[in-house]
Order: C-alpha cells, then structure tokens, then sequence
C-alpha cells in the first residue's frame, strides 16, 4: 500500500475523478424460480376463507388461541432467534458505516532510537474509505441479505413453533377423546360379563361367553393406558413449548370438549401455488442468492484500486528536553492509493469462485422451491385422503348408530334381549372411535399443510414486530 500526501486541493479534485469511475457494478439479481400455475391436487368443494395469518383459529377453540399466543411470548427457541436477529440488524448498521468518515484520537509516549529522548505524541486521525468501484454497495448488500436470512430463520421458527403448539394440543384433545371411548367400552364389557353370568347360571349360555367377557374387559383396561400415554407426552410437549417446568394439569382434566378444536369439513381455502415463495426456507435461499451476488460484487470491485481519504494532526513534545525543539505540529492530509499488481492473478481467481458460489446458490434457491411444491402437494393429497376417509366413515357411524336405535326399539318390544345387542353396540363404538381418528388425522394433515407453505404469506415485519416474535 502506497500513501501519498497532497494538498487539499488536489486531493479532492483526484476524489472527485475517481468518483467517476465508482459506479456500483451490478449484482446479479436472484432469478425468482418458476412456480406452477396451480396445484396437481384437485380443489376441495365447500372451501371457505381462512384466515391466513391465524390459521389455527379455524378450529374455533379459544383456548387453543390462548396457547399459541402464550407460545410466541415465552417459547425459548423464539427468544434466541430474536436475539440472534437483532443481532444481525446491528451488524448490519454496523457493516453500513464501513465507509463512512471515522475520526479518532490517538495518544501515546514514544522513545527515539538511540533511547535518548522521550517523546510524548498526540494525534487527530480521519480516514474515509470510499468504496469506489461498487465495494461500498456489495458491502451493503450483503448486511442487508444477512438480515434477510436472520428474518427468515426467525419466521421459520415461529412456524415451527406454532404448528408444534396446535399439533400437540390436537394430539392431547384426541387421546382424551380415545381414553373417554375406551372407558365406554369398558363399561359396555363390564355389563357384557354381567350379562354371561346371569345366562350361565340361567343355563342360556354357554360357560366359555363368561371367560371370554372376562377377556374382553381386560383388553379395554389395557386399551386405556394407550391414550393416557400419548396425553402425557402431548402435555409435556406443550409445556415446554410453552417455557413452563410442568404441564397445566387442567389440560388432561376432565373429558374433552366436544365443542373444542374441532375442523369443520371444507375449512380449507382456495390456496394459490404462489404461496410456496413465502416458506422460509425459500426467503433464506433467496437471501443465500442476494449475499453470494454481493460477495462477487466485492470481490470485482477488489480487481481495482482502493482509495480512501486520509488527514492527521500531530502533535509532539520532548519530554527529556535534550533537543532544542520541544514542540512539533504536523498535519497530514491525502490519498491513500492501494493498487493490485502481483496479486491481480488471485484476485481474479477470487471473482470466478464467487460466480461458482452464485451459480450454486441459484441453483440451491431453485431446490428450495421445488421442495417447497413437493412438500404443499404432498400436504394436500394427504389432506383430500383424510377428509375422503372421515367422510365414508361419518357415514358408516351413522348407519351404525341408526341399527343401534334399532335394536333398542325392539328391546322395548321384547324382540330382543340387551345381550344380543352387546356386538352391535361395540361395533358403534368401534366406528366412532374410527371417525374420531380420522378427524383428528384430516386435522393435523391441516396443521402439516399450513406448516408446508410456511404457516401463512407473513409479509416481512418490521423491526418492532420480528423483535416480539410476532404471531406466525
């Protein structure tokens, strides 16, 4: 690096001609990769409107509501993703002063070679950095890209942990609901077994349909501990989503609402293909595009000279007193010139690797969005399945439960007898208990659809909103 004092004058004139040639070289723009028209899925009939921003409200459960906002305030991975981004976003101001003019004060006590004077030196130093030939804006835009991944990771996060938060609760609501059906059905053995025993002893039965009630009874309590389980590992879940020790006990207290988070069949919206440039790993992708476009940017810029703006003011006192001038001013003010020659050669090479670097990126953004439509399709079959399954099911519970009220009259009628219809009544319960998971599965394959298409198209919050963890 060559420093070359001048006069002012000339300085700025020489400022001014280099500033001819600082135009920012073009970063290639992230070409935005192509999405399909619409979904392969067929669209669902009945499909209303749902709230893109809330989408766990469509299950109409207050208390639901009431756990995601609780999440996105305490959740810890939340938390360390904003602070990592406000980190990000002071070194991105930071990253933007970089050429701007710094000014600083110097102070310090120097000795003379022959150690014979003591010197004691103070100085005024301002360097500016021009950032000539488009190394100020790549510089610029790669913070700014950094923040734009940072924002990215954020909303991931809220994603991930909203859907985490419905999914659980959803999976605790449903156990109850399997616990309360098995507790019928052990009900309904108990009462089978009591019914054999009097058919034994009336001689109407045969001795192994008390041993076989007995069975029947023992699989129903074994049954139980399945959705007790599952309640268990779903509140804990919760609870640490939450940022609580313990789970609420209230939450696997009492039997399930029958009102609470229930989705309606066609609570699915019109979703356009579009969507999928929401998915957070997506915006990342796009923010990996933008930040190797300003790393080539900066390393073209460093295949020509670098200028900065220098001036100091100096001022020296002897201590010692064994010379005669005890005082020195000496301003400094000039260009300072750094100009590749040798190095030109891995200079270049640096700028074919950034090109190397931006082409991997594209094609690591493209990835991203053909994973994205992969990962939406693949929600959306599962979802029309779900909701198929649930509705061939509602039907066959209703056929069942229309020969139960049946079976019931003819009871009344002295047709029949309770114990004959002991297998009609377990062969509703079973249906119930196949159209109760198959709710619950349409559900969550609601849950999986949103998280795929990044949970909602979240605009990009503002600083006051991505630092609060805003509902994603």
């Amino acid at each position: 690096m060559n420093r070359t004092p001048f006069f002012l004058l000339h300085a700025v004139a020489f400022a001014a001609l280099a500033s001819g040639c600082a135009a920012p070289v073009p970063a290639d723009p992230p070409a935005p990769p192509s999405m399909p028209a619409a979904w392969t899925q067929p669209a669902l009939a009945g499909a209303t409107q749902v709230d893109l921003r809330g989408w766990w409200k469509a299950f109409g459960d207050p208390a639901l509501d009431a756990l995601v906002d609780e999440a996105l305030a305490h959740n810890l991975d939340l938390a360390i993703a904003t602070s990592r981004l406000r980190e990000v976003r002071l070194q991105g101001r930071r990253a933007a002063l970089a050429f701007k003019p710094s000014l600083g004060i110097n102070a310090q006590t120097l000795q003379d070679i022959s150690a014979t004077d003591t010197y004691f030196h103070a100085s005024i130093d301002m360097v500016w950095e021009l950032g000539l030939f488009g190394a100020g804006q790549s510089t610029r835009d790669a913070a700014s890209a950094d923040t734009d991944a940072a924002e990215a990771d954020a909303q991931g996060v809220r994603v991930a942990v909203v859907a985490d938060v419905v999914r659980h609760y959803l999976d605790l609501q449903a156990a109850r609901r399997q616990l309360q059906l098995q507790l019928q059905v052990g009900e309904l053995e108990s009462r089978g077994a009591e019914l054999a025993e009097v058919r034994r002893q009336a001689r109407l039965g045969q001795e192994g349909d008390v041993e076989l009630a007995r069975v029947r009874i023992d699989q129903s309590r074994a049954a139980q501990f399945m959705p007790r389980e599952a309640m268990a590992q779903s509140a804990q879940a919760l609870a640490t989503l939450l940022g609580r020790q313990a789970p609420d006990p209230a939450w696997s207290a009492g039997p399930a609402g029958a009102g609470g988070a229930t989705l309606q069949p066609g609570a699915l919206a019109e979703l356009p293909a579009d969507l999928v440039r929401t998915r957070p790993d997506v915006r990342g992708a796009e923010a990996q595009v933008r930040k190797a476009a300003a790393a080539l940017g900066l390393a073209r810029s460093e295949l020509y000279l670098r200028l900065a703006i220098m001036g100091s003011l100096l001022y020296s006192y002897n201590l010692t007193r064994n010379f005669r001038t005890r005082t020195d001013n000496v301003p400094a003010f000039g260009p300072v010139i750094d100009i590749p020659l040798f190095d030109w050669g891995r200079r270049s090479l640096q700028v074919q690797a950034q090109q190397e670097a931006l082409h991997a990126a594209l094609l690591g953004y493209r990835r991203a969005a053909l994973a994205g439509v992969d990962e939406a399709e693949r929600a959306l079959a599962a979802y029309a399945a779900q909701q198929s399954r649930a509705q061939a099911l509602q039907a066959a519970w209703a056929g069942l439960q229309a020969q139960a009220a049946g079976g019931q009259v003819r009871r009344g009628l002295g047709l029949s007898s309770e114990y004959d219809g002991l297998a009609l009544r377990r062969a509703a319960l079973q249906a119930q208990a196949d159209l109760l998971a198959a709710q619950d599965a349409r559900a969550l394959a609601y849950v999986a659809l949103y998280k795929a298409l990044g949970g909602a198209p979240l605009p990009a919050p503002g600083p006051q909103a991505a630092d609060a963890g805003g509902a994603g």
